[in-house]
């Protein structure tokens, strides 16, 4: 059994079940935990991990653990800007590109959030002009 130092974990690289090559952003906290554990497991006793190694990859652990929360924190208090930034939108005029690509020109009318058929995790919030669809990135002006 061989002894796997720090840095050789999974901070420094990751192996898909497809056998490429991933960076850090797809270890969620689970698998990291996982890969600890089996590095635990696995490490020769007769030459076991230092605990130096051990407190570094926790103190890594925990690093993680709180950009995850920072990201999730900054994520929602963006989604709360977007929405009240449509919201002002109601009953303003806007000249803006809509999804289907025409320029528009009207009042808005509704706001809407939907799931983004591309990624699951992701929210697409739109105004409404009539019948048209507009993310909020594609309005050009707001006229008034």
């Amino acid at each position: 059994m061989s002894n796997v130092s720090p840095t050789s974990s999974p901070f420094q690289r990751s192996v898909s079940t497809r056998g490429e090559a991933n960076d850090l952003r797809e270890v969620d906290m689970d698998q990291f935990l996982q890969l600890l554990i089996a590095e635990l497991q696995q490490q020769d006793p007769l030459d076991p991990m230092d605990n130096s190694q051990i407190l570094e990859q926790i103190g890594q652990i925990r690093q993680i653990s709180a950009t995850n929360q920072l990201s999730d924190t900054l994520a929602s208090v963006l989604s709360g800007q977007q929405m009240s930034t449509a919201s002002s939108l109601i009953g303003k005029r806007v000249s803006a590109l809509t999804d289907a690509a025409t320029s528009i020109e009207g009042m808005v009318d509704r706001v809407s959030i939907a799931q983004d058929e591309n990624d699951e995790t992701q929210r697409i919030l739109r105004v409404h002009v009539g019948d048209n669809k507009i993310r909020l990135e594609n309005i050009r002006e707001i006229v008034g």
